[in-house]
């Protein structure tokens, strides 16, 4: 059995993040459901794990570690993994598209967010609503931030970097929600090819759903 443990749930971004990068660096390691709908993040024993009440939780090199982002930086430094670029510059305009995503679209349609949404309004189209009204916008820019990159394979590299890592999560995302894409010409291009990639595949909430 695996001494890395990753806590999470098959439908969180954050974890499906870090499904990811394990995947990548080629880290065996052993899953824990934590069911949100079932409200299991805010019990008492995974709140002694994260004071947050948040997933992904991952346990590794005898380290307890919170935060997707966080845990891809230490992935990435300690594997050598090449999220992001040597160059300062390039690392920079990489992690702004990656936090686009990560940092801007993802929490506000987080689920307890939108649950709150939907409760203040009292309706339960306000849902849908809200997905559309900061998915789409949000992918309409990062598809212009990676614009220049169009000749790359992914997103901003000829490698699956952090920017393809926070990418497909949302995407996933936007294909639940009804959300169109298909008008992006880079983003449907990166997707693609993150879709041939094991690592990617493997990760997917579909293949690892409990």
């Amino acid at each position: 059995m695996s001494d890395v443990v990753l806590y999470d749930y098959w439908r969180s971004s954050a974890s499906y993040r870090l499904r990811i990068a394990l995947n990548m660096a080629g880290i065996d390691y052993r899953a824990v459901s934590v069911d949100l709908l079932a409200k299991d993040h805010k019990s008492p024993e995974h709140v002694a794990r994260n004071p947050q009440g948040l997933v992904p939780v991952l346990d590794i090199d005898g380290q307890r570690f919170t935060q997707s982002l966080a845990i891809l930086e230490y992935l990435d430094a300690t594997r050598a993994m090449g999220l992001v670029s040597d160059d300062p510059v390039a690392a920079a305009l990489q992690r702004a598209a990656a936090h686009a995503i990560a940092v801007d679209i993802h929490p506000v349609c987080n689920v307890s967010v939108a649950a709150f949404a939907v409760s203040e309004s009292g309706k339960e189209e306000t849902r849908q609503n809200w997905m559309t009204r900061f998915i789409a916008p949000g992918l309409a820019a990062f598809e212009t931030m990676i614009a220049p990159y169009a000749e790359r394979r992914f997103a901003m590299t000829d490698q699956p970097s952090l920017v393809d890592i926070c990418l497909m999560p949302q995407l996933y995302n936007a294909d639940r929600w009804g959300v169109d894409y298909s008008m992006h010409p880079n983003i449907v291009k990166a997707a693609a090819a993150c879709a041939a990639v094991p690592a990617f595949e493997n990760a997917h909430p579909d293949r690892v759903k409990s």
